[in-house]
């Protein structure tokens, strides 16, 4: 069965109808079927090594070697000494974190990695072969966490649901079978947006339930340490403002990016920007402590990339400006930061610049 068969019997075994977010999780991670099951390489530098986009940790590897610091920080705040990623994807951003914990003395140290592919599991296995011993890898959450979290880039791959304004009510969108393809349809629904702000006729916007479920579960479930996640969003007042009313979702192939997920489905990614606000309060509503929140470009210069920056090869430079640049990386990726109830600290990343009261 392909993919395409998959989806279109999921659309008839759901009555003929099947909500976004149904269809965007078979379309990403289907085993065997979806886009991160499959063979082909997703991340890197140039569309000519036949990935589809970049991540921080692919564009410079001074991102994980900054990154070591904060999390370096947490682990001896919370006297843990496990760092737990979330959807690792190349193994880069490990690699990376790795080599800086052994320069920086940080041990014993396990690292274990929360992956749902199983292409991507053996892809970072290769990678992180150096740390064989130290490294390990889970296809689900575990019940009790005492480790510092990590997740770049994690959120915005959870799938969403949609809705869509009439100009009377809102309805949810979702995907029917159209011949061999795929189309749109609203049906009547209860869903809304948290906020109200004079939605024009046809906003389509998204509802983030699967990535606020996931950071209450994470909420719960961590008894020791922190979380950091590092993704592309807004708080809520900027991601649901009138102006915004073509949604945020988006999909990458070949370092080209399109609003289309109905097509070439299963060949590239499809992504949403992020309400960090939803985020925030899922979990503070679980019993989460937010440390802080702000751009990445805030981040990485309050967690010591400027020294980094001044040791660093005029090439390394150049790569490292665009996870400051506001016109890149630096200012539409944020940070948020938890703690468990009753052990927060002062997170050396939010020191300046944090925009917690923004949320």
């Amino acid at each position: 069965m392909t993919l395409l068969d998959k989806l279109h019997a999921e659309i008839a075994g759901h009555g003929g109808w099947l909500p976004f977010d149904r269809f965007m999780a078979l379309a990403l991670y289907e085993p065997g079927l979806g886009y991160y099951a499959g063979g082909r390489r997703k991340f890197g530098l140039l569309p000519s090594e036949g990935s589809d986009f970049v991540t921080a940790p692919e564009m410079s590897p001074l991102f994980g070697r900054t990154l070591a610091r904060p999390l370096a920080q947490a682990l001896a705040e919370s006297g843990c000494h496990e760092v737990m990623e979330f959807g690792a994807g190349s193994g880069a951003l490990a690699a990376q974190l790795m080599t800086a914990f052994d320069e920086l003395g940080v041990g014993p140290l396990r690292y274990r990695i929360v992956e749902l592919s199983a292409e991507l599991r053996e892809r970072q296995r290769e990678r992180l072969a150096r740390w064989a011993g130290r490294v390990d890898w889970l296809d689900a959450l575990p019940e009790q966490i005492e480790a510092v979290v990590i997740g770049n880039e994690v959120l915005d791959a959870m799938p969403v649901q949609l809705i869509a304004f009439d100009g009377q009510a809102w309805r949810e969108r979702g995907v029917v079978s159209r011949g061999e393809g795929f189309a749109f349809e609203d049906r009547d629904s209860t869903l809304r947006p948290p906020v109200e702000t004079g939605f024009v006729p046809g906003t389509v916007t998204e509802i983030h339930r699967q990535a606020e479920a996931f950071i209450h579960t994470l909420a719960r479930r961590l008894k020791r340490g922190a979380a950091f996640f590092i993704d592309y969003g807004f708080p809520e007042a900027e991601y649901y403002h009138p102006q915004r009313h073509g949604g945020t979702l988006m999909c990458h192939q070949g370092h080209l990016a399109d609003a289309d997920p109905l097509v070439a489905v299963g060949d590239k990614d499809i992504t949403a920007h992020i309400n960090f606000t939803g985020i925030a309060l899922a979990g503070q509503e679980a019993g989460l402590l937010v440390l802080g929140y702000t751009s990445q470009s805030n981040f990485l210069l309050n967690c010591g990339i400027a020294d980094l920056l001044a040791g660093a090869s005029l090439a390394e430079r150049a790569m490292a400006h665009r996870l400051l640049a506001e016109h890149e990386m630096g200012e539409l990726f944020k940070v948020i930061g938890f703690a468990p109830l009753n052990a927060g600290f002062d997170a050396v990343g939010f020191q300046r610049g944090d925009r917690s009261h923004r949320l």
